[in-house]
């Protein structure tokens, strides 16, 4: 049986002498089929839905389950399942007054939509006031870093050549923003200098990195390469 939530809320507010409400069960003189009516207790009709008005009268379709097998079974004082009978009709509550029902469906659209936040007027404002700032701590301390690598000073050519030179003895390649650290010049006139003694590797296995032009190259040859 399928049953509205609002009818399910309404039956968990009753107890076990509650009265749920009234079937009746009649026949339909044009389809000779069940008709079959439910009408939900008033003294739970008005705890379904914290006073929220909510249909009474309702119509129960029933419709065949012969395409599921479906079967109810019970648990006996053993432990041992029993077969209690088989499910042949499916039933389907259905409220009847589409004008309360319509209502209690916008009811429940408006809650829904309803914002969890709301705005309050201070009478008096708080101890702790976070107001705007222009500018924070973080902010300047990189804005001053920034301004410090900016301006660094440019030593001599031959100066930037040893230290670049001394670099290329420790590693073979090296990526830009590792010589500038090395070096602390300023990106442009490293680069500039860099031109003259090292080549940019465009491809794999080295793609990105600086190495120095074969005729400044001093590596020490390995034994394979000697042989």
């Amino acid at each position: 049986m399928k049953i509205p939530n609002y009818l399910a809320s309404a039956w968990r507010n009753g107890t076990a002498d509650t009265e749920l409400g009234t079937i009746r069960i009649g026949s339909n003189a044009d389809s000779k089929k069940l008709k079959v009516d439910f009408s939900l207790a008033k003294e739970l009709a008005s705890t379904a839905l914290d006073g929220q008005e909510v249909p009474c009268d309702h119509k129960v379709v029933m419709q065949d389950s012969q395409s599921q097998c479906l079967c109810l079974f019970s648990e006996d004082s053993s432990g041992q399942l029993v077969a209690e009978g088989k499910v042949l009709h499916r039933a389907d509550i259905q409220p009847t007054d589409s004008s309360v029902y319509m209502k209690l469906k916008r009811h429940q659209i408006e809650l829904a939509e309803k914002t969890k936040f709301t705005a309050q007027a201070l009478e008096k404002t708080p101890a702790s006031v976070y107001k705007p700032k222009a500018s924070h701590k973080e902010y300047d301390e990189h804005k001053q870093k920034q301004k410090e690598l900016g301006k660094r000073a440019r030593e001599d050519r031959e100066t930037v050549l040893d230290l670049l030179f001394t670099a290329f003895q420790q590693h073979q390649y090296y990526n830009f923003k590792d010589l500038v650290v090395k070096t602390k010049q300023p990106p442009t006139y490293l680069k500039e200098i860099l031109r003259e003694v090292a080549t940019y590797n465009t491809k794999q296995p080295h793609k990105n990195m600086w190495e120095l032009k074969p005729e400044y190259r001093h590596y020490k040859k390995t034994k394979t390469e000697e042989s």
